[in-house]
């Protein structure tokens, strides 16, 4: 019963979504207060080449393919729209969207921009923004449908998984100094063999995205594929330093179902993604 609630809201938070205006600015309402969202948007399976071609029609740029588990592939695509918000201080991570295309299961799953933009936009989430970016996913693939895990659109911006645990702005400071040096340490680390993509945002921001080592990124596989699309995972090179979400931030918001146990039996995790982003800038 409870299961069959979550859905309704799920699918009740995506209509909304769906329905919203577009000509809204930051600090104007929604319409979704009071509301759920969903974290994903869910669909029938088309492989890798297709979804790819589907993302560019619909005027997307597609900036990396990437395996972050077996029989599956991220896509990590952005626009003009995106790029332009996240070049805005403190907000490289909004550059992206991903979509997780599950070969196993046969499913496909894509990264809700509402949800994720108003949590990594906070007080400067503009809607009309990001709504037209949902409009273009659902245009280019039709019917698709909310995720199970869903959050409170007005908590979004305030995201933490329980007391004492970090919020946006709590990053990890990976390194400091000269930003274009920074960069350059990044692309150069391991030949460039850990880097995925790297977007500039403008002369003194540039997200990152990065491989994390073999045995840190199992955690996918202990807390579920269908999310999976959380990897890789991004480093923000801005103003003199490389920071990146902590992992008991970035695991709980993009796995808003997980409980308690299930994050225990990831403890080590988050300290382990700390330590293998810093390798790059030694």
């Amino acid at each position: 019963m409870k299961k069959f609630i979550v859905a309704i809201l799920s699918a009740s938070a995506l209509l909304f979504v769906g329905c919203a205006g577009t000509n809204a600015a930051p600090e104007v309402k929604s319409g979704l207060e009071g509301k759920k969202v969903s974290t994903y948007l869910l669909g029938a399976h088309v492989d890798v080449k297709t979804a790819i071609s589907k993302l560019k029609e619909a005027g997307f740029e597609v900036v990396a393919s990437y395996q972050p588990i077996k029989a599956g592939t991220t896509i990590v695509f952005t626009n003009a729209e995106l790029k332009a918000e996240a070049a805005k201080s403190g907000r490289a991570h909004v550059a992206v969207l991903r979509l997780f295309v599950d070969d196993q299961e046969k499913t496909i799953s894509f990264t809700n921009p509402i949800y994720f933009g108003k949590a990594f936009m906070q007080h400067e989430y503009n809607h009309a923004v990001f709504n037209a970016q949902l409009e273009k996913i659902n245009t280019a693939f039709p019917g698709l449908k909310a995720s199970d895990d869903v959050w409170d659109f007005d908590g979004l911006a305030s995201y933490h998984f329980m007391v004492g645990m970090p919020y946006y702005t709590d990053q990890d400071i990976l390194a400091e100094g000269n930003t274009a040096d920074l960069v350059a340490k990044a692309k150069a680390y391991k030949n460039g063999k850990e880097l995925v993509f790297a977007i500039k945002l403008s002369d003194t921001s540039t997200l990152l995205g990065y491989e994390l080592g073999k045995r840190t990124k199992k955690f996918v596989e202990k807390v579920g594929r269908a999310n999976a699309a959380i990897l890789p995972y991004c480093v923000s090179v801005e103003n003199g330093k490389a920071t990146a979400f902590s992992a008991k931030y970035y695991i709980a918001i993009s796995y808003p179902l997980l409980t308690m146990t299930e994050f225990m039996g990831i403890a080590t995790v988050p300290g382990a993604v700390a330590k293998d982003l810093e390798k790059a800038f030694k």
